[in-house]
């Protein structure tokens, strides 16, 4: 277990039940704001889905997918880590046009996460969404421009919370600062990626890193992704590479980085074949959805994950996740927040 902050001094603004409520009013405020923002229709989605077809994430391509057998064909599910895949074949299916997008609610259970403690859990909540872009817009300037209207969707919810809850203040800044992984590792040469990621999200309060998944010049990623949906390897200008990146906030009652979103430019053609050879998975080649892509049966796209718990927790000033989602932790965890006046749900 990694380490539990305690904040002897900490007291939830509101009661267990007030908290149930604000939780679903921030789940109802925002995705109201970010599909108005993005264009997007909302669409049900899978649990689980069968194995083997390459529609499920891989993530760091390390973790174990919580599988069970179907008994009338002896074939598996497993239950998905996010989404990424088969929303792109969704927008394909169901004829969706360019400028046009989904989002849907995402349940994961990740049982391999390692560092439960403040902001980590095995359950996993977000709004998973994606958009039909053109080829002209697969660009840094619009993944920059995508950025700034989901962080426009998040400040227009932290004042509906702060009208609903007064006592509630607003933290974000302004506006959200763009920075590149391979940029970030100059400013901090002597700092893991966890520690650069805290001092970029202390200075300038909310920060979108650019370029995660390739190797930065140090010879490793920032961080790890599957080769399969965002684009990490396309040149963005400057020698720098990758569409994608993260949205980390300043949590000042945990005094961290809190990473609110995972999203990118996904791979065309071109970009899934040079991924997979350099993560050696060339073999995923003949799996079921990477077929669909290479033979151009789905659209070009734009997407990605926004923390629903993560989000609740940030506006709501809570110090642990398990205050706004139902979780299975620790003995000892629970007996610390319980003594610290930590009400876990």
């Amino acid at each position: 277990m990694a380490e539990l902050i305690i904040d002897k001094n900490y007291r939830s603004k509101l009661s267990l039940r007030e908290t149930e409520r604000a939780i679903k009013f921030i789940k109802d405020s925002f995705q109201i704001n970010l599909s108005v923002a993005l264009r997007l229709q909302r669409v049900s989605a899978p649990l689980f889905v069968r194995g083997g077809s390459g529609i499920n994430d891989d993530l760091n391509g390390s973790e174990r997918k919580v599988s069970f057998p179907i008994k009338h064909d002896n074939s598996r599910a497993e239950v998905v880590f996010s989404l990424a895949k088969w929303k792109r074949m969704v927008l394909a299916d169901y004829k969706f046009r360019t400028g046009e997008g989904l989002y849907t609610d995402m349940n994961a259970i990740r049982p391999d996460e390692d560092s439960l403690d403040n902001i980590h859990s095995v359950y996993v909540d977000q709004w998973d969404w994606e958009r039909i872009i053109t080829k002209k817009q697969r660009s840094l300037a619009f993944l920059r421009a995508t950025v700034r209207k989901i962080y426009r969707a998040m400040k227009g919810t932290e004042r509906a919370v702060h009208a609903k809850y007064p006592d509630i203040r607003p933290a974000l800044p302004p506006a959200i600062t763009f920075i590149h992984s391979e940029d970030l590792a100059e400013m901090y040469p002597g700092l893991d990626p966890r520690e650069r990621e805290r001092r970029a999200a202390e200075k300038h309060g909310a920060v979108f890193i650019i370029g995660i998944g390739g190797s930065l010049h140090g010879g490793k990623p920032h961080d790890g992704r599957a080769p399969d949906y965002d684009d990490w390897t396309t040149p963005t200008g400057g020698g720098r590479k990758g569409l994608n990146g993260d949205i980390f906030v300043w949590y000042q009652p945990l005094k961290i980085a809190l990473e609110i979103s995972s999203m990118g430019i996904r791979v065309d053609r071109g970009a899934l074949l040079k991924q997979l050879k350099e993560k050696n998975a060339l073999g995923r080649k003949d799996l079921f959805w990477h077929k669909r892509l290479l033979n151009k049966q789905l659209p070009l796209t734009i997407g990605g994950g926004i923390g629903q718990s993560r989000l609740c927790m940030l506006f709501l000033k809570k110090l642990h996740i398990g205050e706004v989602h139902a979780s299975v932790w620790p003995d000892d965890m629970r007996a610390k927040c319980s003594k610290a006046g930590i009400k876990l749900l």
